[in-house]
C-alpha cells in the first residue's frame, strides 16, 4: 500500500468537483475540510504522541483484545476508512469519495473477509468524502444496514436508507457518540472493549514530529463552539487507540492525549 500523504483539503475538494466486532474505516480528505498539516498551519492546537516516529504501516495497524475488535486501515490518500471486525463479521465506518469499494474491498481481502461479512455501514458525517461510495458498497454488501446521525441523513445518498443513531446506542457492539460541530450531526465510534475511537473529522491525525492529535478544522466546521466542546466530550471516555478521518493513527495513550489537547481548545 503506498505511504500515507495529507492532501491539503481545499485541493482534495477540488478534484472531487472534476470526478463530479469488524469496522472498515476509510479517510478520505477530511471532510469538507482541512490544512495540509494540523501541526503546521497555525490554527489547530497539537498534542505530541506517544507513538514512535516509525509509524505503522496502514495495512498492520491492528489491535486485537479478547472479547473486542480489531481494525484494518483503509488509506486512501488523503483520507481514511477503518474495519472493525471479529468472529468473521465485520463494521465499515465512512466509506470514501466515489470509487473507494475497489479499495475497501482489498482492505476486506486482506484480513480474509468479503462483502458478505459486512453487516453494518456507520457513517460519521454527510461530507463526500466520507459518504462518496455509500451508494456503490450498499450494491455489494445488500444486507448491511446503514447508520447515521440523524442531522445529516436528509444530506445523504437516499439508496442507503440510514438508521438515525445517537448517544449511547449500540450497532454491533460498538457504542455511538454523538459529536456534532463539524457537521449538526456527526457521530463518532467507540469499541469500549478494544479501546478503539473512531473519530471521523471531529479530531484529526498529525503526520510530523511522530504523530499526534489535532483538533477539528475551524475552516470546515459549521460549529465551532460545537466542535469544541465535543472535543472535550471525548476526552472523557477511555481508549487506546484513535482513528482519524484525516492523519495517521494514535496506538497509544490516545485518551490521554484528547485529555491533553481539550483545554487547548477553549
Amino acid at each position: 500500500m503506498a505511504p500515507y500523504r495529507l492532501l491539503n483539503r481545499r485541493m482534495a475538494i477540488a478534484e472531487m468537483g472534476k470526478a463530479g466486532l469488524a469496522i472498515a474505516v476509510f479517510g478520505t480528505a477530511a471532510c469538507a475540510s482541512e490544512t495540509a498539516d494540523p501541526s503546521t498551519d497555525g490554527t489547530d492546537p497539537v498534542v505530541g504522541s506517544s507513538t514512535p516516529p516509525t509509524s505503522t504501516p496502514a495495512a498492520e495497524t491492528t489491535t486485537t483484545t479478547s472479547a473486542g475488535s480489531s481494525f484494518e486501515r483503509v488509506d486512501l490518500g488523503f483520507v481514511s476508512a477503518y474495519i472493525l471486525y471479529r468472529g468473521g463479521e465485520a463494521a465499515l465506518v465512512d466509506t470514501g469519495v466515489s470509487g473507494s469499494e475497489g479499495a475497501i474491498e482489498e482492505a476486506l481481502g486482506r484480513i480474509g473477509l468479503g462483502w458478505d461479512a459486512v453487516g453494518h455501514v456507520i457513517v460519521t458525517h454527510k461530507h463526500p468524502d466520507h459518504q462518496g461510495s455509500l451508494g456503490a458498497i450498499v450494491a455489494l454488501a445488500p444486507t448491511a444496514q446503514v447508520y447515521a446521525g440523524a442531522e445529516d441523513i436528509p444530506a445523504m445518498e437516499t439508496v442507503a436508507s440510514p438508521i438515525a443513531v445517537g448517544d449511547g446506542e449500540q450497532v454491533f457492539g460498538l457504542e455511538i457518540i454523538e459529536t456534532p460541530g463539524h457537521t449538526a450531526g456527526h457521530i463518532s465510534v467507540l469499541d469500549t472493549v478494544a479501546g478503539i475511537l473512531v473519530t471521523g473529522d471531529a479530531l484529526n491525525g498529525v503526520a510530523s514530529g511522530g504523530g499526534g492529535v489535532a483538533g477539528p478544522d475551524s475552516g470546515f466546521s459549521e460549529d465551532m463552539t460545537a466542535a469544541v466542546a465535543s472535543v472535550v466530550k471525548l476526552a472523557g471516555f477511555t481508549y487506546e487507540v484513535a482513528l482519524f478521518g484525516h492523519g495517521p493513527p494514535v496506538l497509544v495513550g490516545a485518551s490521554g492525549l484528547v485529555n491533553g489537547l481539550a483545554p487547548s481548545l477553549g
